[in-house]
C-alpha cells in the first residue's frame, strides 16, 4: 500500500489556469494536469492507494468555494472505485470566526487542514496561526504547513524551523505535520532543529531533490514512525517517488513500509 500525504489538484475549469499560473512562478513544469481525474491516473500509474489532497486557501473570501470542492472531492471519492483522494479543508489566518470555521470543518468529516505562510502572507509563529492551531487540536484535526523556501516569495522564509520550535513549545500541538522534511531546501537547520522533536515531516518535493545519505540520517535521527511520504503532485511525478523511495539504501523494508503507508493509516485513522 502507498499513500501519498502531499498532492494538489484544482477545479477542471480553472485546473490549466492555476497550473500555467504556478508554473511560471516556480518554474517547474507540472507532471500531470492537475484536476482528481489527472490524479487518479498518476496514481494507477505509481501504484498509490491514496493520496491526500492539499487545498490553499489564499484569500478569506475563499473559505466557502475551496471547502465545498474539497467536500466534492472526498464525496466523488468515496463514491467510486479505484485510488482514493482524501482532501484536507484549508482556512486562512484572517478568516473572520475561525474557530466556528475550524468546527465547520470537523463537522464536516475533514481529517485536517493546510496552512500556508507563504501564500498567506503570515509567518508561522503568528498568534492567528497559533490560535487556530490550538483550536484545531481541541477539534481532534491535524495541521499540515508549508515550511521553508517556496519560489513565490524567494526573498523570505515565511514557516522556518524556529518559527516551527516556538508553535510546537507553546502550543504542544499532537499532530503538526511540517511538509518539506521540516524546511524546504534548508535541510541541514530542519535536521538540527527538528528532527527529534514532536512532529511529523513529509517528504514532499524533497525527497527527490535531497541526498540519500542525508534523508536517511533524517529518518533516523526523526523516527521513521514520524515521516509521512509524500510527493507534492504535480510538482513532482508521483511514481519517480515511490520508486526513490523503495530504492533507498540504508532505510529497512519495516522503515520504508512505515514511510510509504504505516505512518498515514495510523495518523488519518484508516
Amino acid at each position: 500500500m502507498v499513500i501519498d500525504f502531499h498532492t494538489h489538484i484544482f477545479p477542471e475549469k480553472i485546473a490549466d489556469r492555476a497550473l500555467g499560473k504556478l508554473a511560471a512562478v516556480i518554474g517547474i513544469p507540472p507532471g500531470m494536469n492537475g484536476t482528481s481525474q489527472g490524479l487518479r491516473e498518476s496514481m494507477d500509474a505509481a501504484g498509490v492507494d491514496v493520496s491526500v489532497v492539499l487545498p490553499v486557501v489564499t484569500d478569506p473570501h475563499q473559505f466557502d468555494s475551496i471547502l465545498r470542492f474539497a467536500s466534492r472531492v472526498n464525496e466523488e471519492s468515496a463514491r467510486g472505485k479505484g485510488p482514493k483522494l482524501l482532501s484536507l479543508a484549508g482556512i486562512h489566518p484572517d478568516s473572520p470566526d475561525p474557530k466556528e470555521k475550524l468546527r465547520q470543518i470537523a463537522r464536516e468529516g475533514f481529517q485536517g487542514i493546510k496552512l500556508h505562510p507563504n501564500y498567506q502572507g503570515v509567518v508561522f509563529d503568528d498568534i492567528r496561526y497559533k490560535r487556530i492551531i490550538y483550536d484545531a487540536s481541541e477539534l481532534g484535526l491535524l495541521v499540515l504547513t508549508h515550511a521553508g523556501y517556496d519560489p513565490y516569495t524567494p526573498g523570505e522564509v515565511y514557516c522556518s524551523p524556529e518559527m516551527i520550535l516556538h508553535v510546537l513549545r507553546e502550543v504542544c500541538p499532537p499532530k503538526l505535520v511540517a511538509a518539506h522534511m521540516g524546511s524546504n531546501e534548508n535541510y541541514e537547520e530542519s535536521e538540527e532543529k527538528l528532527c527529534g522533536e514532536g512532529l511529523y515531516m513529509d517528504t514532499a518535493y524533497s525527497l527527490m531533490h535531497m541526498s540519500g545519505e542525508q534523508f536517511v540520517r533524517m529518518v533516523r535521527k526523526h523516527g521513521a514512525d514520524r515521516v509521512l511520504f509524500g510527493t507534492d503532485a504535480p510538482w513532482t511525478i508521483q511514481k519517480a517517488g515511490v520508486e526513490r523511495l523503495r530504492g533507498m539504501e540504508g532505510l529497512s523494508a519495516q522503515e520504508k513500509e512505515q514511510i510509504l503507508w504505516k505512518n498515514a493509516a495510523a495518523l488519518l485513522g484508516i
